[in-house]
């Protein structure tokens, strides 16, 4: 694939990028060897690579998922101006 001056204002036109025509000109070279780049990827053969995540081969750590209070009820409600039973006290917004 090739890029051609006119490609290249029309992208930056559409990124809402300013291009003057010395800078369309030395995009177009860049732009194009860039996709050159890309082509060469192509070539490589991937039939039965899998996807990776990483190079090393590792296992994601996890918590166990369990429901707890946290274990310090007192300090979560501390600053709170009302509180009962470690619960948040606000007045009623919906009548």
């Amino acid at each position: 694939m090739s890029v051609d001056i006119q490609t290249v204002k029309r992208v930056a036109r559409l990124a809402r990028i300013k291009v003057d025509e010395a800078s369309a000109a030395r995009m177009t070279g860049e732009l194009n060897a860039i996709l050159g780049f890309v082509e060469q990827l192509d070539e490589v053969n991937i039939d039965g690579v899998e996807p990776l995540t990483s190079v090393v081969a590792q296992t994601m750590k996890k918590r166990a998922d369990g429901v707890t209070d946290g274990g310090y009820p007192d300090k979560v409600v501390a600053n709170a101006p009302v509180t009962e039973d470690n619960f948040f006290v606000v007045p009623k917004v919906v009548e």
